[in-house]
């Protein structure tokens, strides 16, 4: 009887048990949902055509920048999802309070939300969502939700020299539009070379990239309706309207993963740097 009693305890464990761990280099913060909910600055917010419920969501939300205080704008930031989804956003973004704005939506153990469409959970316990998104033009890559940890980590290309595009390349080419139009929509799930955070898709250039094996008129339609290429009603990866990718972010990107196949790494696994 006493190990079930402890079971039962452990299995109900309440929402606010779970911690959000926000990691700043020399110091380390965790938050549970009864803390946050707490403070004085959270707010009721409205967000409509919610990324993951896909439709109109009112949420209790603390200012995402309030609790990133020290992180200097410059400074990049990593997003980990306890399902293994990994979101990278420049501190600069989240700071920007004249335009969207960042919120860290927090779930009440009291009145949790609904499951998200086709799923047996919810997007709590932390889920970062954003008022007016489209003033900068964020993407659903930039909603994580089952928020567990946030990390200041340095720039992508330093930590993971692998996706950097070759440095001979003039500043304004368009491959170099493309790095950044990837890190912002694609390494949230991908790695390239090996290189990433994200396990939740596949290496888009080992063995083979996707300008490779779809070819760029399919790879177009593929990111604006993964659907509309192949019906799979499992599938997790999303379409990116034109107001999310422009047909130059787009053309950009496609830039960016041809170059890339010209820069794969020899073998799977192998962390030897990309040639300069």
């Amino acid at each position: 009887m006493r190990w079930f009693l402890i079971c039962l305890a452990f299995c109900t464990a309440p929402a606010w048990a779970a911690q959000l761990t926000i990691e700043l280099g020399a110091t380390t913060r965790s938050y549970d949902s009864a803390q946050l909910l707490a403070r004085t600055d959270v707010r009721e917010i409205e967000i409509p055509a919610d990324v993951a419920y896909k439709r109109t969501m009112r949420y209790r939300a603390v200012p995402m920048h309030a609790l990133l205080e020290g992180v200097r704008s410059d400074d990049h930031l990593l997003f980990i999802a306890s399902d293994g989804f990994s979101a990278h956003m420049p501190m600069s973004l989240i700071d920007n309070r004249h335009g969207s704005s960042a919120w860290l939506a927090i779930e009440d153990p009291a009145h949790p939300w609904p499951a998200l469409p086709g799923k047996v959970v919810t997007a709590g316990p932390f889920y970062v969502v954003w008022t007016q998104p489209q003033l900068a033009g964020i993407g659903p890559e930039r909603w994580p939700y089952q928020l567990a940890a946030i990390r200041r980590q340095a720039p992508v290309a330093e930590r993971f020299p692998m996706l950097a595009p070759a440095a001979t390349l003039p500043v304004d080419d368009p491959v170099r539009r493309g790095f950044a139009v990837f890190q912002a929509n694609c390494l949230a799930c991908h790695t390239l070379n090996g290189g990433g955070d994200a396990r939740m898709g596949p290496d888009l250039n080992i063995p083979h990239g996707p300008t490779e094996y779809l070819g760029d008129a399919y790879l177009r339609l593929y990111l604006r309706d993964p659907q509309s290429l192949r019906r799979w009603p499992q599938a997790r990866m999303p379409g990116f309207a034109a107001e999310v990718m422009s047909e130059g972010d787009l053309d950009a990107l496609l830039a960016y993963l041809h170059h890339m196949t010209e820069r794969r790494l020899p073998a799977v696994g192998k962390a030897s740097p990309a040639q300069p």
